[in-house]
């Protein structure tokens, strides 16, 4: 069965640090990339971040660049999401997600709106608040 599992939201204050974890089952993580969308309250759900091993990329958009970091732990089937420096505005709902047939390609996914992915988390809440 494919899964996804979220954890490791909180409560931070601006300018601290948390890591968010996506552990994957049913698939391996060397097959298939995993992107990371977020959604605020009263705002629409966008793309963060994406990696993907078998096409050898990792994307950021533009307001997490040099603040997050992707990465991926090939033992444990996990993708991390590293956040410092993190800000009000990073509030959201954060989820990750990956696709039978798109879910090699980071190119593919961050273009594409979360309902055309058939695999999700059921997201971790992520609130950055003094």
């Amino acid at each position: 069965q494919v899964q996804l599992v979220e954890s490791g939201g909180g409560l931070v204050q601006p300018t601290g640090s948390l890591r968010l974890s996506c552990a994957a089952t049913g698939f391996g993580l060397e097959d298939r990339g995993i992107i990371w969308h977020r959604q605020a309250p009263g705002k629409e759900r966008d793309w963060v971040s994406c990696i993907s091993v078998s096409e050898g990329l990792s994307l950021y958009e533009d307001s997490v660049k040099g603040r997050f970091t992707i990465s991926w732990d090939k033992s444990r089937n996990t993708v991390y999401l590293q956040m410092n420096d993190l800000k009000p505005e990073d509030t959201a709902v954060y989820y990750c997600g990956s696709d039978p047939v798109f879910g090699a390609s980071c190119s593919e996914m961050s273009r594409r709106p979360a309902a055309d992915l058939g695999v999700w988390g059921h997201g971790t809440l992520v609130t950055v608040s003094s």
